[in-house]
């Protein structure tokens, strides 16, 4: 990839307010992320998915549906942060490393709690409410849709 292409993606990157892009040309590989806006570093590596286990089909309760949840347990009490896109919900900035956030631990307003990738771009999720983690609702590397409660601050 010539010098010329590789200044274009960079003031792509720089115009559009992208926070990273990598491109992949036969054999050639770049990737170009900005400096986000309090300075922080956009995270590189993108977590591993985990398995989903397959639910076991015959036997005899196969025709049996599931008991629906109580009603309570389906609203949570306090401030939800919902997700603000489609992607997979990840907790930790990479394989191995502590979460970002754990049940009961104080978070201020723009504190990041966990990472949602999109279309290969790691999204940098912050909270919007100052206070304490109540409960966290999605699992590690679970899809989310646009608008899911993720967590429950109080």
């Amino acid at each position: 990839m010539d010098l010329r292409k590789l200044k274009k993606l960079i003031d792509l990157v720089q115009e559009s307010g992208i926070g990273e892009i990598e491109i992949t040309e036969g054999e050639e590989k770049v990737r170009i992320s900005r400096q986000g806006p309090a300075g922080a570093p956009i995270m590189m590596a993108a977590p591993a998915l985990q398995p989903m286990a397959m639910p076991q089909s015959g036997g005899p309760s196969a025709g049996v549906a599931p008991a629906a949840a109580p009603a309570a347990a389906a609203e949570p009490q306090g401030h939800v942060v919902k997700s603000p896109m489609v992607g997979t919900f990840y907790r930790a900035p990479s394989p191995g490393a502590p979460s970002f956030v754990e049940v009961g631990q104080a978070v201020t307003k723009g504190q990041t709690i966990c990472i949602i990738e999109a279309m290969k771009l790691l999204n940098e999720i912050a909270a919007d409410a100052t206070g304490s983690i109540k409960s966290i609702l999605v699992e590690n590397g679970q899809p989310v849709e646009y608008g899911q409660g993720l967590f429950v601050i109080e």
